[in-house]
């Protein structure tokens, strides 16, 4: 579909023979798309009976590839604002909001400024501000860029998009203008139910960050660590991690 004029790849999936109340729509991370997600947003639809969109963003995946400019401080802002349009544009007027990484940061502040739209939000690993353990996992993943196949890798789900994609990310989030980075205010005004999921391994943030989600947010607001998880829940615990947004779900 063209939003905004720009094409973005958009898949949806139905649970059974009549749209749902609800949808579920998967946000993927900063080097995801709908691939990534494999069979997830499907198992995890049928398990709630909510019907699912997953889409890719600009430059990721089979969507149009970034334009010329430079990424800003705001581009999660930007993103959440595509989204809403998204969901105008499909008619969905009840999303539940499960974001990946840079994915749960878009969904957060979706939830904070389009309130209307959104009824409940799930997220995993998500951003609020930058921390010294995100910048090492990023310097990680650029050595593995140099010395593995990890470029070969993200290509067999980006294409010619990915080494933009890859730069965009590295580039972002080691940059000076970025090192003051925090949501935590905009994220405040999030009035739905919201669970908020990481890995108790996870080399990209600490608990501090998911603590001052449910700080923001307050009552409507729960955690969880997840053992035996990294960055990637769904993938690494993936029987706990759907059981608890199933639950969460179906307690809406």
């Amino acid at each position: 579909m063209e939003l905004r004029g720009v094409r973005l790849t958009v898949q949806r999936h139905r649970t059974g023979d009549a749209p749902t109340t609800r949808t579920l729509v998967f946000l993927h991370d900063s080097l995801g798309c709908i691939t990534t997600w494999r069979d997830v947003p499907v198992e995890l639809g049928k398990a709630v009976g909510c019907d699912v969109l997953i889409y890719d963003r600009q430059g990721h995946g089979g969507s149009d590839p970034f334009g010329a400019e430079e990424r800003t401080a705001d581009y999660m802002h930007r993103e959440a604002d595509v989204l809403h349009a998204l969901l105008e544009t499909e008619g969905i007027v009840q999303a539940v909001l499960f974001g990946h990484s840079d994915g749960g940061t878009i969904a957060l502040l979706a939830a904070a400024k389009y309130p209307q739209r959104i009824t409940a939000v799930i997220t995993e690993g998500a951003h609020v501000f930058v921390e010294e353990v995100t910048l090492n996992g990023i310097r990680a993943a650029e050595r593995q860029w140099a010395t593995t196949d990890l470029r070969e890798r993200l290509m067999k789900h980006h294409g010619d998009r990915t080494d933009a994609l890859f730069h965009a990310w590295t580039k972002t989030w080691q940059a000076p203008f970025f090192r003051d980075w925090d949501i935590t205010r905009d994220i405040a005004a999030v009035c739905c139910p919201t669970l908020v999921l990481q890995g108790v391994d996870d080399n990209y943030g600490t608990g501090a960050r998911v603590d001052a989600i449910v700080s923001a947010i307050g009552d409507p607001a729960q955690k969880y660590m997840v053992p035996g998880a990294g960055h990637t829940p769904h993938k690494e615990a993936p029987a706990i991690t759907l059981d608890l947004a199933a639950a969460f779900i179906k307690g809406l």
